[in-house]
């Protein structure tokens, strides 16, 4: 790796975090005008046109607001855990191809933060990894609500991650199969979306979620709850815990808590379409468009259906309400896992007599 490449890396993971912090504003007013209809109100429309600018007049509101830390808190642990809340977040988007690679003379430069061959691994481990932001972030604080708060976010964690890697594995299974020129599975996500270029019939698109709607199904419900989000938000439950693990929270502490979970949203829906909606695939009409929009095209294309899971994550929140706790544990221990453990095992067999045959024959 010479300097142009180091260059080239750095550039990357700058335009990663500025794209998501761009989003991050976006989301939070889109969540506000989307819940507001929902809900027959009007939401922001002070800030900005259209109350865009909302979102940043609350951020520099936080920006300026004191941070409390209370007497009563593990210092050293409480200061760490907003920390330990954005940066899983940041590294699980930094592993998502968000455009077709481009060529710049002898270099292909891939769009997307790192491009490395177990990039599944890596999500699935910063994800594991942001539970222990709510959990330090529940005990340091001294207080009980934080601390109930913290208990819920491990069980949660716990019961939905194992549904989540069953049904990421019936994937990576699938796109095992889809390859024939190369052998095996892949864990590079870029790998994943490459093997769902193409179409079916002509016409329908390679993409998992047709063969493997159920996995998607799956995985979908736990992202949600992965992401505390209703009707899975235990963890806060204002009417419950007050404000969850974050309450004794304040300031900008307060604001990179805040900062993650909309970050988590946009990750784990931009992790959703890569896996199961193709990712950047999509037509670009090389040769019919200008060039320069042809290039485009598949950035806009992840964007679109990334947002179409976004907006289901606003929409369940306007509509459903709040689990109880013991309907928590019932569906991730009872219903999902027992699913993916299932739909793991059938898409296993499906493959492989597909592939070898009937062990009789």
């Amino acid at each position: 790796m010479d300097w142009i490449d180091l260059l080239i890396l750095v550039a990357r993971v700058l335009a990663a975090f500025v794209l998501l912090l761009l989003v991050t504003i976006l989301n939070v007013w889109a969540e506000r005008k989307i819940v507001a209809d929902f809900q027959n109100r009007i939401g922001p429309e002070r800030a900005g046109p259209f109350g865009m600018l909302q979102t940043v007049a609350d951020a520099l509101k936080l920006f300026f607001k004191e941070s409390i830390v209370p007497a009563r808190s593990e210092v050293g642990m409480f200061l760490l855990a907003p920390f330990l809340a954005v940066i899983p977040a940041f590294l699980i988007f930094l592993n998502i191809p968000f455009g077709r690679p481009i060529t710049i003379g002898d270099r292909v430069i891939p769009l997307q933060g790192m491009d490395v061959d177990v990039g599944l691994l890596i999500v699935l481990a910063m994800s594991s990894m942001a539970v222990y932001a709510i959990v330090i972030a529940g005990w340091a604080s001294g207080s009980k609500y934080p601390l109930l708060g913290g208990i819920r976010g491990t069980a949660q964690a716990i019961s939905y991650e194992a549904a989540m890697g069953l049904a990421m594995v019936a994937v990576v299974l699938f796109s095992a199969t889809q390859a024939p020129d190369v052998p095996g599975g892949t864990l590079s996500l870029a790998e994943l979306v490459e093997r769902q270029s193409g179409t079916w019939a002509g016409f329908i698109p390679r993409w998992n979620i047709i063969p493997q709607i159920v996995a998607f199904v799956i995985f979908f419900i736990s992202a949600v709850a992965e992401t505390n989000r209703a009707p899975f938000d235990l963890v806060e439950a204002e009417q419950e815990l007050v404000g969850g693990y974050f309450t004794e929270y304040s300031g900008m502490r307060f604001a990179m808590f805040f900062l993650a979970e909309y970050i988590n949203i946009f990750s784990m829906s931009a992790l959703t379409a890569t896996l199961f909606l193709g990712g950047w695939n999509g037509p670009t009409w090389d040769g019919v468009l200008p060039v320069w929009i042809s290039a485009i095209l598949p950035f806009i294309w992840f964007l679109i259906k990334t947002y179409a899971i976004v907006f289901v994550f606003f929409w369940i929140r306007a509509t459903l309400p709040r689990f109880r706790y013991d309907q928590l544990m019932t569906l991730g221990w009872k219903r999902l896992i027992p699913g993916a453990l299932g739909w793991l095992m059938l898409t296993a067999v499906v493959l492989g007599v597909r592939q070898f045959g009937l062990p009789w024959t």
